[in-house]
Order: C-alpha cells, then structure tokens, then sequence
C-alpha cells in the first residue's frame, strides 16, 4: 500500500508550505516555504535541482499556468507574481499583482489560462485576467471571515468556488461578481448524524480541491471540503445547484433576498444538512482525522480521482476510496479509510502526481518534504 519510510526532500530553510506536482513531466515537484524559496525537485534524481528565491516574506501558495509549466505564480504576503523558470537572472518576475488589501492565502489559475484568482484574508476573492494584466474583479460579501481557499470550476468557464472560516463554502458567478450559492456549515445540524466522536473545532473551511476536466467522466463534478471540525465532505456541485433550482422552483416568486450581515446580496444560504444525498461526510465515524483537516486533493496516480487525500492537524494523512462510500451507502460494515499514514508532525499541504511509485508529496511543519508512495 504504502512504503513505510517516506524519502526526503531537503532544500528548504524553513518550514515548507505548499506543493503541486507536474503533470507535463512526472516526478517533477515544485514546493514553497516560509523562507520566500520555491524547490524544484526531480523525483529521478538526488538533490534539489533548483532554488528560486522569489519573496521576502513567507510564500504562501503557489500554481503552475494551465498549459505552461515553464509559467510558475506564487502568493506572498498581499503580492501574486509570475515567474519564467527558465529566465534565472535574479529571478526578476514576469507579472506582479498587488491588488489584494491583506495576505493570500491561496492563488490558482484557470484551465485556459486567461484568469487568476487570490482568496485572501479579508474575505475577498481578487480575480485577475492575465491576458490584459489587470483587475477583473473582487468577489465580496461572500465571506464574514478570512476566504481560506479558491478554487475554478473547469467545467463552468465563469464560476469559482471558496471556502473560508465562517464556515461557509460559495459559489460564485465571478463575471456578475456575485455570489449565488452559500453552504453554511454552521448552521444547525448541518454536520450531519452519528458524529459524537468528532473533534469540537469549528467547520471551518481550510482547502478545496475539485475534480479536474479529465476525471469528469469517471467521478462527476466533485467538490471535496476539507473541515476544521475534522470531517471531509465530498459534495456534488451539479446535484447541489439541481436541488437549488428545484426548490425555488417551488417558491413564490416575491420575497426579500438573503443578505450578509453587512447588508450585501450574500446569495442563497443553505443548511447543507437539507441536501444530504448530494454528499458524503466522512468523519472521524469512519476512521477519519481527530482534529482539524487542512488541505485535501484528488489523486492523479492510477484511475484519476480514484481518491481523496486529506491531511490534517492530527498528524496524519487519509486515503480514501470515496466512491465506494456512495456505491454503498454510508452504512457499509467496514468504513475505514483505503491507507492510513501517521505523521510526527502537522500537515500544512499535500499534492499527488501521476506516477506508480513516489506518488504523495506532503509537507508538514518541518523544512523536509515527505514522499510516499501509494497504491
């Protein structure tokens, strides 16, 4: 299932942050950490191949363009820049955006390369059209708190998803700039049943991950949410909006529409206990993590999306074979993730990449990266 030793990846002098796997060119591995460095890593070979130190400050994030690997964008504190891996001389960047008003925590770039969003601790997504290199618009009112995460919905060109630490996963129309769909974890039985043993954390959203345009067919479109309260929720984003429409469907046309406590369109909010057959929660009922999970991915090894890994506060990193949780119900007699793997540490982020071996890349709250290899 898994080796038992994970190899190590030095070359960062402080804790490392963030990872993203290649999937141009399997085994490459780029990584961040608090000492403004990013790590190029070549699986085949020994040593860090390459260091670019590109921020003062600790690099929060980082992404590869979609369809240009040699573009890399990192977060840096209130700053997104992109560099050209190949132009080494003082790694000066292509592009710098400081249109966020607090600290990124989060920057991802679209499948066709025209937008960037940075979710950032003000609650705001910033999303950036990198064609014309400037503004395209600020999502607000979506979030009371800090936006933990954004992620592109592939299969529609103009919607984003965040999630942040009200509890509260959006969906944006970030071409209207509007939120239109909010999940609210906080709400009154909205963690679902049989979860006495979970952790008493709030459901804070920490990490998003969504299925890509190549694992469609096969998974759906999947939006897994990483939780404070420990769990992972795997929602259906299509059924989740079907429910929507059929239940306004039924609603008279008149009323007031849902607003933020700042008196903003916030969209409609939503009890997601109301749509349970929409999602899987998997909890620590199933054998999930014991206290906050803060990043989770779907697998690229093997059948694409096969899995969900999650990390989490509890030393420990999760493998599930989610599907088979809805092939059979969450009652099935044995519930216990597919791999289990202890850590000594806390994970910050992980990232898989589509090779057999040396396949789960995990950085945790030291400056070495781990490596797994999971099958």
């Amino acid at each position: 299932m898994t080796e038992s030793s994970p190899r190590r990846l030095r070359g960062h002098k402080a804790t490392a942050t963030c990872c993203i796997a290649s999937r141009e060119r399997p085994g490459l591995v780029a990584t961040s950490g608090e000492d403004g460095c990013i790590c190029w890593f070549d699986m085949r070979c020994k040593d860090v191949q390459l260091v670019m130190d590109v921020a003062k400050e600790p690099v929060s994030s980082l992404c590869f363009k979609s369809g240009n690997e040699e573009i890399i964008c990192v977060s840096s504190g209130k700053e997104v820049k992109c560099f050209d891996v190949h132009m080494a001389a003082a790694w000066k960047p292509l592009e710098a955006y400081t249109y966020n008003k607090e600290e990124i925590n989060q920057v991802v770039c679209n499948s066709k390369s025209t937008f960037l969003a940075a979710a950032d601790d003000g609650g705001e997504v910033k999303i950036i059209d990198i064609h014309q290199h400037c503004l395209y618009k600020t999502l607000r009112a979506g979030h009371s708190s800090i936006c933990s995460s954004v992620q592109f919905l592939p299969w529609r060109p103009w919607e984003v998803i965040t999630g942040g630490l009200d509890s509260r996963l959006v969906l944006w129309d970030f071409s209207k700039g509007r939120p239109y769909k909010i999940l609210d974890f906080s709400l009154p039985d909205a963690n679902g049943s049989g979860s006495s043993g979970q952790c008493f954390n709030p459901a804070f959203v920490h990490a998003l991950a969504v299925s890509e345009v190549d694992m469609l067919d096969n998974l759906g479109k999947m939006c897994a949410v990483a939780r404070g309260d420990g769990a992972v929720d795997v929602i259906s984003i299509e059924l989740e909006l079907a429910a929507m429409r059929s239940k306004s469907s039924t609603k008279p046309r008149k009323g007031s529409q849902s607003r933020s406590k700042d008196g903003s369109p916030s969209g409609e909010v939503e009890n997601p206990d109301q749509s349970r057959q929409t999602r899987l929660h998997l909890d620590y009922s199933f054998g999930g993590h014991t206290a906050a999970v803060s990043c989770v991915a779907f697998s690229l090894f093997g059948e694409r999306g096969k899995f969900i890994i999650s990390g989490g506060n509890d030393k420990s990193v999760k493998v599930w074979d989610w599907s088979r949780y809805l092939d059979a119900g969450q009652s099935d007699g044995n519930n216990n993730p597919h791999l289990n793997i202890n850590l000594s540490k806390k994970v910050n982020w992980l990232c898989t990449t589509p090779t057999e071996t040396e396949n789960l890349v995990v950085c945790d709250t030291t400056k070495v990266v781990k490596v797994y290899s999971v099958s």
